[in-house]
Parts: C-alpha cells; structure tokens; sequence
C-alpha cells in the first residue's frame, strides 16, 4: 500500500486526510504548523514543522495539495529524493524552464509526477490533440465573485487570453486551464467570467479538431469551507491515489 506525504493541510489536504482509503497518509506538512497538526487524528499521521523532516519519512508519494510557491520550493527536493510527486497547484507548469527542470529531476531518479483531472473532465481523450491537427481549444470558466475576491452586482468577464497569462493573474483559481494546456499540447484560451448570480464553478471545455469537436461543461459545488476550490479537485486525487497500483488503467 502506498504511503503518502501530504503536502498542504488546506480545505483539499483535510477532505484527502478525512477520506484517504486504499493508502496510507504517513506524514503531514503545511507552512502553518497548526494545520497540519489539525488533522493529524484523520488520519493518524504525524505533522512535520520542518519540510526537510517530512521529506525524510518513510513516504513514497507526495502529494501537493498547498499552492503554487509550494511547488515551485519543494518540487525539486522532492523529485531528487526519489518520491513521486501529485501536483494539483499545475499553474507552476507554466513556467516551462521550471517544468522542464522538473522533468529532468524526475528522470534522474526515476520519480514519477502526476497530475489530477482536478475540476475538469476529459483530459485522457484530450491528450489525442497532441498527435491530431487542432484549430481550438477554449476553456469558459465562470464563478460567483465572492470566490475571486472581487465584489460585482453582474455577470462580468474579469480576463480573455492565454492560460499562460491567466494564471498570473488569477493563480487560486484557474489551474484548470494549465491543466487543458499541458494535456492538449496546444495554447489554450481563456476566459474568465464572475457572476454573482452563480453558486458553482463552471468549466466550459470547446475543442475543435480534426477529429470532430468536444464540448464538455462541468458544474462543480465549492468545497464548503473554501468557495474557490471544487470539490471534484480533491475527489480527484483520491481517485487517482486509489487506482495507482491497478493492474487495469482506464482512459488514454
């Protein structure tokens, strides 16, 4: 059974904390000490103050479930120890000489990383717009304003433009769309809408290819204690958790 190193005791890591089943959470790291000592009796893992001390444990996988910095600290340390790696904070990708950097520490140890659907579906069959002619891939994302930190009376477009752009600017909430990218292979536009008038984040997916087009619309309730994060996000690393060591993999 796997053992996993939680990095990231948040709304995400306490809903993997409460629901972990099929592995085991072995250790516990979070920059505010106390969250992590908070869900300790979840799961009966230790919390680490130290990031070095956490790394140290007898873990196999760490699973990133903090942020963007996080990533962009603790990636390497993690891949050059030999642990495989969850990334769901994925807008670090964006940045493709420190994505490349990762990929060549991953190779040098033979570490594996791994990206979760999060809040979005069909990135297994999106990845055929890698080897297929394709003229556009489009991601419509809308969310009530609270969850953006902004206050509107309307429906509004706070962005248009690349995932590479948005994710500078909105880097809590729109992972999805470096998601899309990485898996597609192609520039992804964006756009962003707040409406007061929605309880949901909704992901609209528009791909037209050679292969015919993909529409796909996600409605995801917020995880309760924090509206900017879906719920679907943390069920998907579960899932994947859950199914590492199937002998059956389903999907591209």
């Amino acid at each position: 059974m796997r053992r996993i190193g939680l990095l990231g005791c948040g709304n995400v890591g306490e809903i993997i904390a409460h629901k972990h089943e099929g592995f085991i959470i072995a250790a516990l790291h979070d920059a505010v000490y106390t969250r992590a000592q908070a869900v300790e009796d979840a799961c009966g893992a230790r919390a680490y103050e130290s990031f070095d001390e956490f790394l140290a444990q007898d873990i196999d996988i760490v699973v990133e479930a903090a942020s963007v910095s996080a990533v962009k600290t603790h990636a390497e340390a993690i891949l050059l120890a030999g642990k495989d790696m969850v990334i769901l904070s994925v807008g670090a990708l964006t940045d493709k000489p420190f994505r490349d950097h990762l990929k060549e520490c991953a190779v040098s140890t033979g570490a594996r990383i791994y990206i979760p659907s999060g809040a979005i579906t069909g990135l297994d069959n999106l990845k055929v717009c890698q080897i297929a002619r394709v003229s556009k891939v489009l991601l419509r994302t809308t969310k009530n304003p609270r969850s953006l930190g902004i206050e509107a009376d309307h429906p509004m477009l706070l962005f248009k433009g690349t995932a590479r752009d948005c994710i500078r600017q909105y880097p809590k909430n729109i992972n999805v769309a470096v998601a899309i990218e990485l898996a597609s292979g192609h520039e992804t536009e964006v756009e962003l809408w707040a409406d007061p008038n929605t309880d949901r984040n909704t992901h609209e997916l528009i791909v037209e290819g050679e292969f015919g087009d993909i529409n796909i619309t996600v409605s995801n309730r917020p995880s309760p204690e924090n509206p900017a994060t879906s719920y679907l996000a943390a069920l998907s690393i579960l899932t994947l958790l859950r199914n590492l060591d199937n002998p059956i993999q389903i999907g591209t």
